[in-house]
């Protein structure tokens, strides 16, 4: 007896994934030709493809989609504007990682920006170097912070610092841990879209003695121009939901994983 095939219904997650994989495929998808494939509404397509484009995912398109330019990527203040529960709670978890008396690198993103303000209103005593300006003004809120502010190319946008006076100001210093953000991460590593900012985030990886990436789940698998570290470089990975599949194999046991569970964070070790 020959049985009737019913194709899985996805889960809302898988369900964008293969939107990008059929993006990859093709120049172009469309909406009704999605929804017959995942049997699904033709406005829960348009939803998917909402917050795929919310996320730069993807571009969209009359009656579809089409795939987002290589290297594209927002200015900061439109990404302020995105996951912010998921920033603010990363940039806590990663103040509870940093001690009194503590010497620390910070380079520019809206993760790292939850993280100075963490550190401020906890009044954590620390030195901290950076290339962002915005960084630099909340951390410079506490009354027993210590700031130093990289010189260099400043790029409106991002409001920071980049280029070869900012990295060789960075390397003067040597410090006990670095925490950096990146616009993407898959199997090959860490990668930016801002061009000046893989220097920059390097130049901090090499005068510190621990690494951190704050990336939250929603940069992984993406992949920008300027690798700037590969996964057995990266140290430890500051994250909202801890990676599978390819990403996890590629981090392998080199790369600390830390996701903020929901209990009180206690004061940790830089």
């Amino acid at each position: 007896m020959v049985e009737a095939l019913h194709p899985k219904r996805l889960k809302k997650a898988e369900r964008r994934q293969q939107i990008l994989l059929e993006l990859r495929l093709k120049p172009h998808v469309r909406v009704s030709e999605l929804a017959s494939q995942f049997s699904v509404t033709t406005e829960t397509i348009r939803r998917d493809m909402e917050q795929l484009s919310r996320e730069g995912l993807l571009r969209r398109a009359h009656g579809g989609a089409s795939p987002a330019a290589p290297g594209v990527h927002r200015d900061m203040d439109e990404r302020r504007l995105e996951r912010v529960a998921e920033r603010e709670r990363l940039g806590r978890f990663a103040a509870s990682l940093i001690t009194d008396g503590a010497t620390i690198m910070i380079d520019s993103g809206t993760t790292t920006m939850e993280l100075a303000r963490a550190l401020a209103f906890a009044e954590r005593r620390v030195t901290a170097i950076t290339n962002s300006l915005q960084v630099a003004m909340m951390l410079g809120q506490s009354p027993v912070a210590r700031v130093l502010l990289a010189p260099g190319t400043y790029i409106r946008e991002e409001a920071a610092t980049v280029g070869p006076e900012a990295c060789e100001y960075l390397s003067g210093y040597n410090v006990d841990a670095c925490f950096l953000g990146a616009a993407g991460l898959d199997e090959a590593g860490a990668t930016e879209a801002v061009e000046g900012f893989d220097a920059i985030k390097r130049a901090m990886m090499r005068q510190s003695t621990m690494r951190h990436f704050l990336i939250d789940s929603s940069k992984f698998g993406r992949t920008y121009l300027s690798r700037v570290a590969r996964c057995d470089e990266i140290g430890a990975l500051v994250t909202d939901s801890a990676p599978t599949g390819a990403l996890a194999r590629a981090l392998g046991a080199e790369t600390r994983v830390l996701v903020p569970s929901d209990r009180p964070l206690p004061d940790g070790t830089h």
